[in-house]
């Protein structure tokens, strides 16, 4: 894994976010394959000629299948305060997913029960909430369809584990490529086509509204959907 400086949206003497790649795990876990956050730092140190510790902190994570928005803190203060800001529902989060069945209603609010399989890295939807759930609460919109997918703009509510992929599954329309929740076949890159497409804040330092939006993949399907949204289809 190597940074790739397009990939860079935004940096500043506080903040960087970076549009991450399928495949790419934000921090380390038992795994133990490198993390985006320890190769973005080394970028850093190479490419500032920095000559002590690079500091950087991961603000909230994102599947190591779908791709978009990671924002990293490059100080302590700023850190402190986007976790804060996380933490209090201070960021607006958008995400777009390709699904290859439609949910029946054009836009809705979902809001469902989920409760966290460890072992299987799996959430499980309930209706009603149970000792071992978490209220998950998102609204969807479908905002362009071609002849076979549709595209999903989806506004994340809360943050609980697999939720976007959980829920759509639940209702019907699971993403393209994610096996784990309902899609019969992978991708061939091995992600999903969910992506973290947009974040707004009120920057934790300069206290000025900051919006952010991570282009889509390369892929050809993607690019299709983005030029359409452009077009206005």
């Amino acid at each position: 894994m190597a940074v790739k400086p397009e990939n860079i949206i935004y940096e500043d003497n506080h903040l960087l976010v970076y549009n991450k790649q399928v495949g790419d795990i934000v921090q380390g876990d038992k795994t133990g394959d490198m993390p985006l956050s320890e190769v973005v730092k080394a970028y850093i140190k190479e490419r500032d000629a920095k000559p002590g510790n690079v500091f950087l902190g991961v603000t909230h994570r994102i599947d190591r299948p779908t791709t978009g928005v990671v924002i990293f803190a490059k100080t302590s203060k700023a850190l402190e305060r986007m976790n804060a800001l996380f933490r209090d529902g201070g960021v607006d989060k958008t995400y777009w997913a390709i699904v290859k069945k439609a949910p029946e209603k054009d836009e809705n609010m979902l809001v469902h029960h989920l409760s966290r399989n460890e072992k299987q890295n799996k959430s499980y939807v309930f209706d009603a909430p149970k000792s071992t759930t978490k209220e998950a609460k998102l609204r969807y919109k479908v905002i362009c369809k071609s002849d076979n997918y549709s595209l999903v703009e989806v506004e994340l509510l809360t943050g609980r584990h697999h939720q976007i992929r959980a829920q759509l599954s639940s209702i019907g329309s699971p993403i393209k490529g994610d096996l784990k929740y309902g899609f019969p076949r992978s991708n061939p890159d091995g992600g999903i086509c969910l992506h973290a497409r947009k974040v707004e804040f009120l920057h934790p330092v300069k206290k000025e509204k900051i919006t952010i939006v991570a282009p889509v993949p390369d892929d050809a399907l993607w690019q299709f959907f983005a030029k359409a949204v452009e077009k206005g289809v």
